[in-house]
Parts: structure tokens; C-alpha cells; sequence
């Protein structure tokens, strides 16, 4: 992810496309320490048995560690990329508004860890992660 300019959570709430925007997630704040979302879930979200999809909750977990992990690495001229997404799904969830935060576990040189949570607007835990993460010269390419 290469960071612009001023501030990130605008940037990313603003994306004109891509996978936050489709999913409505607008970010709450984004720090090196933290970064938080939240989300109505609606029908989009759903998989077939009209519950939150799984893949949204690891998207969610990948996307908050990646941007905090970004915040970290940019400074040092790094950029980042997700090597492991470890999801766990504890509650089903059909409607109403998700909140996520995600918090660092190691930021390190070659390779940061972050854990996300995810509650219901009742407190309940949804779903928990942990993504690691390379970091790498921001002048080398990808792919």
C-alpha cells in the first residue's frame, strides 16, 4: 500500500472504488497503535445462509492490519504485504453495525504481527485475527 499525502483514514474513507468502499466499511481512526472500523451489515455481506460471510470478517482483519502495518513501514521506506490471515469466526451475524480494531503484536523490521477483533453493537465478539506481514523496500516491485 503506498501511503499519500496528509491524512489516511480520509484517503481510504474517500477511495472512489475497491473492496472497503463495496463493503462500506469506513475507517475510524489509523494509527501506528491502532486502527478501527465500522460497517452496517446488509444483504451484500451475507453468504447463503443469510449471515456475515467469513471472507468479510477476514477481509476486514486484513485490511486494518495492513493499514496499520503501512503506518509503521512507510517511515522506514517500506511498504507492506500480508503473508498469513489466521480468521476465526465466533458468532454469526445477520444485520445491524459491526465495529473492528485492530492493535500491533510486532512491529519489526522484516515482518510485523497484528490481531483484529470484531463486535456486534452489542459488545459480542464476532470474530478475532492475526495477519503478518512482510515488510520490504518500497522501491522493489510486486508480483
Amino acid at each position: 500500500m503506498d501511503l499519500p499525502p496528509g491524512d489516511l483514514t480520509s484517503y481510504v474513507n474517500n477511495l472512489p472504488s475497491g473492496w472497503v468502499k463495496e463493503m462500506g466499511i469506513r475507517i475510524l481512526d489509523a494509527t501506528p497503535e491502532q486502527v478501527s472500523c465500522e460497517w452496517q451489515v446488509t444483504e451484500k455481506h451475507h453468504q447463503g445462509y443469510g449471515i456475515v460471510h467469513g471472507g468479510v470478517h477476514s477481509g476486514v482483519v486484513e485490511t486494518l492490519a495492513s493499514i496499520g502495518a503501512a503506518l509503521v513501514a512507510h517511515p522506514r521506506g517500506q511498504r507492506v504485504a500480508g503473508l498469513e490471515n489466521n480468521t476465526s469466526f465466533i458468532r454469526a451475524v445477520r444485520s445491524g453495525r459491526l465495529h473492528a480494531v485492530a492493535r500491533p503484536v510486532s512491529r519489526g523490521r522484516s515482518t510485523q504481527v497484528w490481531e483484529a477483533w470484531i463486535w456486534d453493537e452489542h459488545e459480542h465478539l464476532v470474530a478475532q485475527g492475526r495477519v503478518r506481514l512482510l515488510c520490504f523496500d518500497a522501491d522493489r516491485a510486486l508480483g
